[in-house]
């Protein structure tokens, strides 16, 4: 990226940026224009009102964009790739069911829980809720009660994967613009995730589940009443958040494409599902690849192993993230597409799921650029300074600014992309250690999932599949978000504390 000396002082700079995130929300909401290419445009107008000079304007934002999908596209169509493939071999069908029965009745919603926690490493929320949405309806009706008790559960843990962990687009698109280590990204995501999603989701499901009798919709697969709402885009997430079911209002997980296959997940496969080990071998193999890249590389830094050790160098090759999903993409293509799919159906398979993404990596990419552009006009060391001046920590001033985007417009992906975009600098110039920019990027999450209403598709989503209305969900799927956004902002605050 062109270095560009800032044309003006810190007062007009941060009224541009102001104005910047207003043309923005004005944008996607009022004028319903594409998130990807109102990205683009801001990032335009705002390198021009900045001063940067003309010549270096695109310069300045295709360095931007190109930085942020260098590490965005691999990690997301990877992670699609692998979604794909256990969703239409019947993984989730296994998935849950043998957890079940390992669980007992009893903990049926929470063995539904932790089956969605483990199919949502590599599935995007929207696409996976409706997958898990038959198995869900099953187990209520066989155990009764308030489908709130099962739903619930699942709902809230694709949202937590897909707000907290890398491969979702959210967390790595935030990740790559604060210099995020993704590897310790998943980690710290998962380390505070987990419990995140037991409080807010679990135990809360169990108490609303009491509170609200919401009994087994009429119409137990289709989209048809999500798409009588002409504010539902079936082609985008957004439940979640950083993103949401997918990343954002304005970005879809491929809601139409892979929920549509997801429909037939568990009867159209041809032969036998797959068993139950292998399912958890694959969604296992990446993070076990990841964690020890990274736990070796700690004891390196500590001195407790040689990091100069030719197998470490091997290691931590096999344990980046792009690597490891490659491996297990690879692995999973083989092991999955076995007597049930030729290879060129296999390579079909493969290929439909990257055009519903297609739109995710785009407007991630244009996150990144109006990240350079802020970067490069001297906005964001401008925030950094005036943050500093009135002593607010920058990690909750990420989690504040994230939640007002949020719940101005809707989209979790903007509100996620914005943020870090605006918070960077001031990342940059406190020097954090790789734990705490994780944590900043925790904190952006939190603030981006925070009160889903009724301008987040997500809330039309997780409502009209269970046949609620506007109160019903306000009630049920906004407070769950809101919990899991200041849960988990909660933990990574303190954590930033005492670590």
């Amino acid at each position: 990226m062109p270095e560009v000396e800032p044309a003006l002082g810190t007062a007009p700079l941060l009224l541009i940026a102001v104005g910047a995130v207003a043309v923005l929300l004005v944008l996607i909401m009022k004028f319903k224009v594409h998130a990807f290419v109102a990205l683009v445009l801001v990032s335009l107008l705002t390198a021009l009102a900045t001063g940067i000079p003309i010549g270096d304007v695109i310069d300045t934002l295709l360095a931007g964009f190109g930085s942020t999908l260098a590490a965005v596209a691999l990690l997301v169509g990877l992670g699609a790739m692998i979604g794909k493939l256990l969703e239409v071999t019947g993984g989730a069908t296994v998935l849950a069911d043998s957890l079940i029965n390992r669980f007992g009745e009893k903990r049926a919603p929470l063995a539904l829980g932790v089956a969605s926690l483990l199919f949502g490493f590599p599935i995007f929320f929207d696409a996976g809720f409706v997958v898990f949405l038959p198995i869900i309806f099953s187990v209520a009706r066989r155990f009764g009660g308030s489908v709130l008790l099962y739903a619930l559960p699942s709902a809230g843990a694709f949202a937590v994967m897909h707000a907290f962990v890398p491969p979702h687009p959210g967390p790595v698109g935030a990740g790559d613009i604060l210099g995020a280590d993704i590897g310790l990204l998943v980690v710290v995501g998962l380390v505070i995730g987990l419990p995140t999603w037991f409080i807010s989701c679990y135990l809360f499901s169990k108490w609303i589940g009491r509170q609200v009798m919401v009994p087994i919709p009429s119409t137990l697969a289709g989209r048809k009443s999500e798409a009588d709402d002409p504010r539902v885009d079936t082609d985008v997430d957004d439940a979640a958040g950083p993103d949401g079911g997918g990343p954002g209002g304005t970005a879809g997980t491929g809601g139409g494409a892979t929920v549509a296959a997801g429909r037939a997940t568990s009867t159209d496969t041809r032969t036998a599902p797959p068993k139950f080990s292998t399912v958890l071998a694959l969604l296992l193999l990446p993070l076990v690849l990841i964690l020890l890249n990274t736990g070796f590389n700690t004891l390196a830094t500590a001195g407790a192993i040689d990091g100069e050790a030719g197998w470490l160098d091997w290691v931590t090759l096999l344990g980046q993230t792009p690597v490891a999903l490659l491996i297990t993409l690879l692995v999973a293509a083989t092991v999955l597409s076995r007597e049930r799919f030729s290879r060129s159906e296999t390579e079909d398979l493969l290929n439909s799921s990257i055009g519903p993404v297609a739109a995710i990596i785009l407007i991630t990419g244009a996150g990144g650029m109006f990240g350079g552009v802020l970067r490069a006009s001297g906005i964001g060391t401008a925030l950094a300074d005036s943050l500093e001046t009135i002593g607010l920590p920058v990690i909750v001033a990420a989690f504040v600014i994230a939640t007002c985007l949020r719940v101005a417009q809707g989209s979790a992906t903007v509100a996620l992309l914005t943020t870090a975009a605006l918070i960077a600098p001031a990342v940059a110039e406190n020097d954090l250690s790789r734990l705490d920019t994780a944590l900043v990027v925790i904190a952006i999450a939190c603030g981006a999932t925070v009160l889903s209403h009724v301008n987040d598709s997500g809330f039309w989503l997780v409502g009209r599949f269970l046949e609620m209305d506007v109160k019903t969900t306000l009630k049920t799927w906004t407070v769950m978000e809101t919990l899991i956004g200041v849960v988990g902002f909660a933990i990574a605050w303190v954590l930033s504390l005492v670590v």
